[in-house]
């Protein structure tokens, strides 16, 4: 199998121009079919897509053999005609790898084309005083040791995508812009393949925010709910915008970027070189500086890598009154309120959902947050948004890059290369 190019993690789509992509829509139409409609026969399949019988045979023979689909038993034909035997989607043999890398941390989320979850976990890691060239090379490293384990499990990644809190162009999967991170103009998928030496599937990248938007929206707290933004609560606040059940990326794919909204002119300079940003005053690092200033960020090495021993130690605070703390924390909810209620002036949301440390302490955060949205916000209650604490934790945008790769997969099934006896072997040696 041939190097597939980068994921476009947009999710765009190209009008199919003869028979061969006519057959890659077809076979990704039967595909969904059956993800959405579980197992059922061939004709049924025919019957409701409206293609030919004798094109299904083919399409599902080609999706056996590429480990999508299994067949089954055999399904009554109801009162008269001959049984028929049933298909099904098998997403046991196909992966799919979600990864982050933020400030503080890398998280990885393996899953197959069923949901079953093969690797999940979250190390402790400096990216932003590592440097993008140690940083891709730990990434790389915790990547290889994903798709071992998802190889063990007997799937094999049919991609990867990758989170990061900045603006991402996510045709070549570069980094345009991450401040918290140190990074301009990396182009982190292709490090990222050549890091892992013979990987052949696709490899894309995206923003944080929106890839936790699509997790909140299809598995969160606020599934299926049409208008709502996620908030990250990490160093820095990025927004997932969704509308109308969209994705709002914008003409560049940079929308979302509400961490930088500008609240307090005369405020502190943010990581982004500009003065008074949202994320100054909501960030985790505003708060561990207001609560915990021995722990700043900005002092390095003094303070810990990892946001969950942050949690504890903020957690600890406020459960024994410590007055520094629940200003802090009290402060932080005032401002959160301010700029939600500037989301929802610009668009409606029904559900302002916040994910990351805003989640931990949603029960203290969220109350004077609602209160000065409803205070701000021009249509009053009219607006009817509230706030609601993600339940995804810190590990949202990796989920969300595992749907992603599983989406691309949904639409071209022809991209994977395998079946399940080549599983095992087919994304070279790593």
């Amino acid at each position: 199998m041939s190097q597939q190019p980068p994921i476009r993690t947009a999710g765009l789509r190209t009008q199919a121009v003869g028979h061969a992509s006519l057959r890659r829509a077809n076979l990704a139409l039967v595909l969904r079919h059956l993800r959405d409609e579980g197992s059922c026969s061939r004709s049924d399949v025919a019957d409701a897509t409206g293609l030919h019988r004798a094109t299904v045979s083919s399409l599902m023979a080609e999706l056996i053999e590429r480990g999508l689909v299994r067949e089954l038993g055999t399904a009554r034909a109801g009162a008269i005609g001959r049984p028929r035997r049933a298909v099904a989607l098998d997403g046991s043999h196909v992966g799919a790898l979600g990864m982050e890398i933020n400030v503080d941390y890398i998280a990885v989320h393996g899953i197959d084309l069923g949901g079953r979850v093969l690797v999940e976990r979250r190390i402790g890691f400096d990216a932003m005083g590592e440097g993008p060239d140690r940083s891709l090379v730990e990434l790389g490293r915790v990547a290889r040791k994903a798709i071992a384990e998802m190889r063990r499990a007997g799937a094999a990644p049919g991609g990867i995508v990758v989170a990061v809190p900045g603006l991402v162009d996510i045709g070549p999967g570069v980094v345009t812009l991450a401040p918290n991170l140190g990074w301009d103009d990396l182009p982190l998928a292709e490090r990222l393949r050549a890091e892992l030496g013979g990987f052949r599937a696709p490899v894309g990248v995206d923003n944080d925010a929106n890839l936790s938007a699509l997790a909140e929206f299809t598995s969160g707290v606020a599934a299926g709910t049409p208008d709502m933004v996620y908030l990250t609560g990490e160093v820095g606040v990025g927004g997932g915008i969704m509308v109308g059940g969209r994705l709002l990326r914008g003409a560049d794919g940079f929308s979302g970027e509400v961490g930088h909204l500008p609240v307090n002119p005369a405020g502190r300079r943010c990581g982004c070189g500009r003065t008074g940003c949202w994320e100054t005053k909501v960030g985790l690092a505003a708060l561990v500086r207001a609560a915990t200033p021995e722990r700043a960020y900005e002092l390095g090495a003094a303070a810990s890598p990892d946001p969950e021993v942050r949690m504890k130690e903020i957690s600890r605070a406020l459960a024994a009154g410590e007055p520094r703390t629940l200003a802090a924390v009290a402060e932080v909810g005032r401002w959160l309120g301010l700029g939600g209620s500037i989301l929802v002036n610009l668009f409606n949301p029904r559900v302002i959902v916040i994910g990351g440390y805003f989640a931990r302490l949603a029960e203290r955060l969220i109350p004077p947050a609602q209160a000065e949205l409803e205070r701000l916000v021009v249509a009053g209650p009219a607006a009817r948004c509230r706030f609601l604490a993600s339940n995804l934790g810190f590990g949202a945008a990796s989920r969300g890059a595992a749907s992603m790769v599983v989406d691309h997969i949904m639409d071209d099934p022809a991209a994977i290369g395998f079946g399940p006896a080549t599983a095992r072997s087919s994304v070279g040696s790593l």
